[in-house]
């Protein structure tokens, strides 16, 4: 291995003592990982996170500035599309916080104070995914999983034609199949293995995935405005500009506001 080809590694984590015993335990565990930056807050996480590009990110929870939880999340909307997102493991004195670390697909997540052994078996898995990527770049190359979004909304004539558009959504909701007509879809969200299909009076699941959804309905109405959300342009009201430059949409019959990355930004900016 190259210096150059060797993974690198951003730790977030507010108290110099655990930043310090965390960089000294990957060093043992992990010695061709090389720590590119360490921050001592959340904010600061942001900036190293996306000027250093690493291949991790390890994220104390609880930070002055901003949450570790928040922090993954804005990296990931301004990660470089030409790079692999990088694998988000949380380090916390709080168990409270898996669910919604697991949810911003961390890799691991482990309680303070880290041990060696513990870390040990995050770093394998680490590896794993590496060793993952390097085998298949795309799997996690963001440019090639843009390409794959952007085709939605134009499939594949022979995949299209050769079967029924569909006019009609049937989505399981309990014991219950509720009917949705396409025409009222807010937005759909696509998750690991289902399609969230929102409407003004409720979520449904289907499984499904949104690639094969797009494909079967007609999608001119809808855009894409996140890596996995497709908006019903139709239900569009307006869209607010923060101080860091990223839009969120108001969205006819939805009460919580939709996120666009960085990379869809553009859609909206004043003609």
């Amino acid at each position: 291995m190259t210096l150059a080809t060797l993974p690198t590694a951003v730790i977030a984590e507010d108290e110099p003592v655990l930043a310090r015993t965390l960089t000294r335990l990957l060093e043992q565990v992990w010695p061709e990982l090389r720590i590119v930056g360490v921050a001592d807050d959340g904010l600061r996480a942001t900036e190293l996170a996306l000027a250093l590009v690493p291949d991790v990110v390890f994220l104390d929870i609880k930070m002055p500035g901003r949450t570790g939880i928040e922090v993954a999340e804005v990296v990931a909307d301004d990660w470089p599309d030409d790079r692999a997102e990088p694998l988000f493991v949380f380090i916390t004195a709080y168990d409270n916080f898996a669910v919604p670390a697991f949810e911003r697909a961390a890799v691991d997540y482990l309680l303070k104070p880290a041990t060696a052994d513990r870390l040990q078996q995050s770093v394998a898995r680490l590896k794993a995914r590496l060793a993952g990527r390097a085998a298949s770049p795309d799997a996690g190359n963001m440019a090639a999983l843009m390409q794959r979004m952007q085709s939605l909304t134009a499939p594949d004539i022979a995949e299209t034609d050769s079967r029924e558009r569909l006019k009609v959504i049937r989505a399981g909701v309990g014991n219950t199949v509720r009917m949705i007509p396409v025409a009222d879809v807010v937005c759909f969200e696509a998750t690991e293995k289902y399609v969230n299909v929102v409407t003004p009076t409720g979520e449904a699941l289907v499984r499904m995935s949104l690639r094969e959804l797009m494909a079967r309905i007609d999608s001119t109405d809808f855009i894409q405005v996140h890596r996995s959300v497709m908006v019903n342009s139709n239900a569009i009201m307006s869209a607010t500009r923060d101080e860091n430059g990223h839009y969120s949409l108001s969205v006819r019959g939805l009460q919580r506001p939709l996120k666009v990355s960085r990379a869809f930004g553009h859609l909206f900016r004043p003609m």
